[in-house]
């Protein structure tokens, strides 16, 4: 009688987990981030039909990596609870926080019970008045959920992306500024012998949650207000080198001609006395001693 294969639990749990984070770091990279004016998704995503970064409600976010057949009814799940939710009650009560504490508890059962757990990593993002109050979740594979300060990075080598990340983001950075470090962000992993690499921006999927808009917050950067944001940052102006002090003006030269010409005569005129005096006084002496009155004039300079 042949006996059945045992594995302990600690195996089949250590098993599981390393199919799903093996499955998705293979993934593109998604950055999730809070800036003044809003939520900031950007991920890479050549696809133009099968989207990684969705809405959920009025003021909720959806990103993902992984498998996408996976991640999507998830989403679709999220959307139908949402809007039951919001028809039943009021639409204010419809809460990010209700929203990641579902998918947590889905896939926490799921890598419990399953042969095989789901192979992604979900965000969702609330926009609220100000940065400070927004809501980024980061729910992974297992069901753990957990409030991400700012900003987060799924996908592959997320701590290089995180360690730039969390150098260089502000709550209150522009929109162009949080969307070009996103995406350099995103650029400086997966190049050729680790360096970075240039993404075409039709491979970008860039969305944002806008607190400034009435009602429904999410809206997609496609196209031509797309442009201007991956524009390069001119360079800066040099600065121009020192410059020579300006000439006197023509009044200012005659008064310093004139100056400098006084102070050459009084100058002759003083040695021209000290000479005079020297001499008289050099010619009276030797006059006095040897009867000669030119001597002293000889001694003149």
């Amino acid at each position: 009688m042949a006996m059945q294969f045992y594995a302990s639990p600690e195996q089949i749990m250590r098993d599981r987990s390393e199919f799903a984070r093996k499955n998705i770091a293979r993934g593109r990279n998604v950055v999730v981030m809070s800036y003044a004016d809003g939520v900031l998704f950007v991920t890479e995503n050549p696809s133009k039909a099968l989207h990684k970064v969705s809405e959920i409600y009025d003021r909720i976010g959806f990103a993902a990596v992984g498998r996408y057949n996976e991640f999507e009814n998830l989403r679709a799940a999220g959307v139908r609870m949402a809007d039951l939710r919001g028809y039943s009650y009021d639409r204010r009560d419809v809460t990010g926080r209700a929203i990641a504490t579902a998918f947590a508890q889905t896939l926490g059962s799921i890598f419990t019970v399953e042969t095989k757990p789901y192979e992604v990593e979900i965000c969702i993002a609330e926009v609220s008045d100000t940065p400070a109050t927004d809501e980024l979740y980061r729910i992974t594979y297992d069901g753990q959920a957990q409030e991400e300060p700012g900003f987060l990075a799924m996908g592959g080598q997320t701590d290089v992306l995180t360690r730039m990340l969390k150098e260089r983001h502000s709550a209150d950075m522009s929109l162009t500024d949080a969307v070009r470090l996103a995406v350099e962000a995103i650029a400086s992993v997966g190049g050729e012998g680790g360096k970075p690499r240039t993404i075409d921006p039709n491979q970008l999927e860039i969305a944002v949650l806008d607190r400034a808009r009435p009602g429904r917050k999410f809206r997609r950067i496609t196209g031509a207000a797309l442009t201007p944001l991956l524009a390069p940052v001119p360079a800066e102006v040099a600065e121009p080198a020192e410059e020579a002090p300006a000439a006197p003006a023509t009044g200012e030269a005659t008064s310093a001609g004139e100056s400098a010409a006084a102070t050459e005569t009084s100058a002759e005129d003083i040695a021209a006395t000290s000479g005079e005096g020297g001499g008289q006084g050099s010619g009276e002496g030797g006059a006095a001693s040897s009867g000669d009155g030119d001597a002293g004039e000889g001694s003149q300079p």
